[in-house]
């Protein structure tokens, strides 16, 4: 390869430029000559020789209706009634679908994709210093105005969020989520430091959501890697509840086979697979009630007997066509009209991982996953490598988004990566590098994470009673001039466990439970209800529950 000739700047108008090194394809494993070989599956995922797997589980015939959410099928009335009363639930627990993103290995989030700025917010502009540690060049910093417009070329608040304009991750939002729904989506970015390189950040917020109130009428959570978080981070210890652990669905085989509904579909349409099992219900009732079965607590096992043929009915009326549970046959995820074209989801894992995990937390069969995408660890000499992963990224975040304007559900989408990288300056001037800063190496000082949420009723309102007091809500914490996160700024900005309890925090919020905080994480380190507030970005976009 031919090097490029390079200059050494005095001052922080010119551009930095250096030989850059091959860039590496999306799929493609990176080598570091300054970390170890890997040998665990973290290292792995992070350095992209495997993929973190896939939850390729799907939904139900309900994704053919505007809000599946409100269009289960029915069962006879007077068996709707005992399943009520045997807990066998429809469509979740009526909270906000949360998902979250768990990019392994490092993932660039501050400046080159979500502007993080001083005390005063995102706009509370950096030095040239701090933007060229971020990867911005001196000629694309975002405090640079366009004298013939008066405002900055390189700031994009479409999704209310603010966004560097040439962001990888805005870039594939914007090639998923439709112009019409991004005005229904905000956002809010938390500065917080995180280890390098590692899955023992406990990043992980899922049991946290759970204990807020998601849930989901057949799996409580999933993640896309067999851990105990459903992720690569792991989940703080104290949350841990073994008994929702994240189930994990890897190939399209395993998709079916969540549900079974025996033999008797198949030999008989589904409607009149439904009508036997409520045949059966009743006569098995009609003898219950004519029998003492001379056990102590008779009625306890009657009710078990009952809610037994109950669940089999439900479960036949509601998944008796398994084919209804593949997310390629939902007709606004795959295909002409949908999200993904054929082409797309055939031909990359991420999007069929994606369109699986959407697929199940959206339409409430689950209440929270995880969807973990490796190869985020890509300081490899250039920048041109990061930047097509992050665009890729950009677009399962997108189809999520997209995903829940279809249906008609809010969202909540949380991004975090364990760690976080710096540029030395050195510019990759090739056509995916962009003219941006080269990927130098590690760096937690310069690490973040962010959210954004999905209404449907209209964009979610920060809290605050004018624009700066807003400002401060959407950027919760702040980073120094130089770049690096402050780390007194929050209790979150130095602490991993404390920045999942924000985010526990600001999904409570957004049902209008924050005063819940103390009993959903009694021992919470977030303090009194005043610092709380602080840490809280929106007015609530639901009341409670979900309707």
């Amino acid at each position: 390869m031919k090097k490029k000739t390079y200059s050494f700047a005095n001052n922080n108008t010119s551009k930095v430029r250096r030989a850059v090194q091959k860039a590496h394809g999306k799929d493609e494993p990176l080598f570091h000559n300054d970390h170890a070989r890997p040998v665990t599956r973290r290292d792995f995922i992070a350095q992209g020789f495997c993929a973190g797997a896939g939850v390729l589980a799907g939904a139900s015939v309900l994704s053919l209706f505007a809000n599946p959410r409100k269009a289960m099928a029915q069962l006879s009335p007077d068996l709707e009634a005992l399943k009520q009363g045997c807990g066998i639930a429809t469509q979740g627990a009526g909270k906000i679908p949360f998902i979250v993103f768990d990019l392994a290995g490092g993932v660039n989030m501050a400046g080159s994709n979500v502007l993080i700025g001083g005390r005063g917010g995102q706009l509370d502009f950096l030095s040239a210093q701090g933007y060229s540690r971020q990867g911005l060049p001196a000629d694309m910093l975002p405090s640079i105005a366009n004298p013939e417009m008066g405002i900055s070329d390189f700031i994009n608040t479409e999704l209310g969020l603010a966004f560097h304009s040439d962001s990888g991750f805005l870039r594939g939002i914007q090639d998923k989520l439709s112009v019409t729904n991004r005005a229904n989506v905000n956002g809010a970015v938390i500065p917080a430091r995180s280890e390098n390189d590692t899955g023992n950040n406990p990043h992980n917020p899922m049991y946290g959501i759970n204990k807020a109130g998601a849930d989901g009428s057949l799996l409580t959570l999933i993640g896309s890697r067999n851990s105990d978080s459903g992720g690569n981070s792991v989940a703080p210890l104290n949350l841990i509840d073994a008994g929702k652990r994240p189930t994990k669905v890897d190939r399209p085989s395993d998709v079916t086979g969540l549900v079974d509904t025996g033999d008797l579909v198949g030999l008989l349409s589904q409607e009149d697979s439904v009508a036997v099992m409520e045949s059966i219900q009743r006569i098995s009732d009609m003898k219950l009630d004519r029998v003492n079965t001379q056990i102590t607590t008779d009625e306890v096992v009657k009710d078990l007997v009952r809610c037994g043929y109950v669940k089999s009915a439900d479960i036949t009326d509601r998944f008796g066509d398994p084919t209804t549970l593949n997310p390629e046959l939902d007709p606004l995820i795959v295909g002409e009209g949908g999200i993904f074209t054929q082409e797309e989801f055939d031909g990359d894992r991420e999007f069929q991982k994606t369109a699986s995990v959407m697929k199940l937390v959206m339409n409430g069969f689950a209440g929270a996953g995880t969807i973990t995408m490796g190869g985020y660890d890509y300081h490899v000499g250039n920048r041109a490598t990061g930047e097509v992963r992050d665009l890729r990224a950009g677009r399962c975040m997108g189809a999520c988004l997209e995903y829940a304007a279809r249906l008609g559900v809010p969202l909540m989408m949380y991004v975090c990566s364990d760690g976080s990288v710096f540029s030395n300056g050195m510019i990759d001037d090739s056509v995916n590098g962009r003219g941006k800063g080269v990927w130098t190496g590690d760096n937690s000082s310069t690490a973040g994470s962010f959210f954004l949420v999905y209404n449907p009723n209209g964009t979610p309102q920060l809290l605050g009673a004018d624009a700066l007091e807003q400002a401060r809500h959407q950027q919760i914490g702040y980073m120094r001039m130089d770049g690096s996160v402050e780390t007194a700024a929050t209790p979150a900005a130095n602490n991993v466990n404390l920045l999942v309890e924000t985010v526990v925090l600001n999904y409570l919020a957004l049902h209008g439970e924050q005063n819940r905080m103390s009993e959903v994480l009694p021992n919470n380190g977030l303090g009194n209800s005043t610092l709380m507030d602080s840490l809280t970005a929106f007015e609530p976009i639901v009341n409670g529950t979900i309707t």
